[in-house]
């Protein structure tokens, strides 16, 4: 991968990011931990965490994608952060008075999920401006592989933490990196230019639609989109099942537990710094379509899921395959979708693209917990992995993924 610096605006947005990440690495899956080890939550409920917050979380954000577009991008960045760091402090705070309830934790899940969707758009964003084109693939690999990493440890960590010192713990380090990665956003050197005027209300109704209305009239990005919104809705949707079965129906300790997701992590180092080689040597479509079906046809994998080292081991294998194939696909895809937005449209693209998924991945939960409810984490599970096999049909064509989009003259943005 190349080594050519990227410039100090990238460090530090990159180094904001791995503050976050690693953070969020810590706190896994913890508003669910919570939800099953503190509230005595079961599947339908814990499905619903997942699910419903997100899903008013994208809602919320709707609003917000041409608010983000026409302003400077750093500034909403940090705000997102602050949001989110203000909102996932009133968890300890509940918890330490007796006060923390289900609702409360749904009502954080979905200002979290609102201004995480914010806050993408606008970093993408930013992300085209301040790297070079040819620049695009590295950048997002490297994002990609702390991502990776953040999980690797995290999750390991955080299980322990939560072992010694309570469920909440993992909850106060997330909150506290949103609120450093507030702080190296705001170190940014230079000072970023405003969006050029364009005379549009962000409040007019079809700006709310420009971004969907860009990918679904591309050929390339709605295929990669209809694809993408499905297995990540599937793969999403395994999470929950998967606390319910190790943690309460198979008896994995927490450590377990995490360890069980972060070890297959190592997969998306090896995943993300092969992306700029694989692409130079076969092409995008053929990272599209290879990657893209081999990431789909092992969650089936989690349904054999058995007690004791053997099921340990089946969970890391299938989460090894997966996460290998994602974080190959995953950058050349981020990459692809910014080369093929205009620069006046990018943060509603990102933003309509991340409320489709996550509008996605509310809706499978909910529907993955209510089958889980009334058949078995184990029958949810096997579901999702047979449903999810349909879906490289979707990925585009070579002359689909081939389709571009130029960027128009400055006068149009």
């Amino acid at each position: 991968m190349s080594r050519r610096p990227l410039g100090r605006q990238f460090g530090w947005l990159w180094a904001a990011y791995a503050v976050s990440a690693y953070g969020s690495g810590f706190g896994f899956g913890a508003l669910p931990l919570i939800a099953v080890l503190a509230l005595h939550a079961g599947p339908a409920q814990v499905s619903a965490l997942s699910a419903v917050g997100p899903a008013v979380g994208a809602l919320i954000a709707v609003p917000l994608a041409p608010w983000v577009e026409f302003r400077r991008k750093r500034p909403v960045m940090i705000a997102m952060d602050l949001t989110r760091f203000a909102a996932m402090a009133t968890t300890p705070a509940a918890y330490a008075f007796g006060w923390l309830g289900f609702v409360q934790l749904l009502v954080i899940s979905a200002v979290v999920a609102a201004a995480k969707i914010a806050f993408n758009a606008a970093s993408g964003a930013y992300l085209k401006a301040v790297v070079r084109p040819d620049d695009l693939l590295v950048a997002n690999a490297r994002f990609e592989s702390t991502n990776w990493s953040s999980i690797a440890i995290g999750p390991p960590l955080g299980g322990a933490a939560i072992g010694l010192f309570g469920p909440v713990t993992t909850v106060v380090a997330d909150a506290l990196s949103y609120l450093l990665s507030a702080l190296g956003i705001t170190a940014i050197p230079g000072r970023e230019e405003a969006p050029p005027a364009t005379g549009e209300s962000p409040l007019r109704g079809s700006a709310l639609l420009d971004g969907w209305r860009h990918i679904l009239g591309h050929p390339g990005l709605r295929a990669l989109y209809l694809n993408q919104v499905l297995v990540a809705g599937l793969i999403m949707a395994t999470e929950p099942l998967l606390a319910v079965l190790l943690l309460r129906q198979l008896g994995f300790p927490p450590w377990q537990y995490g360890l069980a997701f972060a070890a297959p992590c190592v997969g998306g180092l090896i995943g993300s710094r092969l992306a700029r080689r694989v692409v130079a040597r076969y092409g995008r479509p053929a990272v599209f379509r290879t990657a893209g079906t081999l990431r789909a046809i092992w969650l089936i994998g989690l349904a054999l899921v058995r007690p004791g080292v053997v099921g340990l081991v089946t969970v890391m294998a299938v989460e090894l395959a997966i996460i290998i194939n994602m974080s190959l696909y995953t950058p050349v895809l981020a990459t692809y979708r910014l080369e093929h937005t205009p620069r006046h449209l990018v943060a509603r693209t990102l933003s309509a693209w991340s409320i489709g998924q996550q509008a996605s991945i509310a809706l499978l939960t909910a529907l993955a917990g209510l089958l889980a409810d009334v058949t078995g984490p184990r029958t949810a599970l096997t579901a999702a992995g047979l449903l999810i096999l349909a879906t490289p049909l979707l990925l585009p064509r070579h002359d689909q993924a081939s389709h571009h989009v130029p960027e128009p003259s400055r006068g149009q943005s």
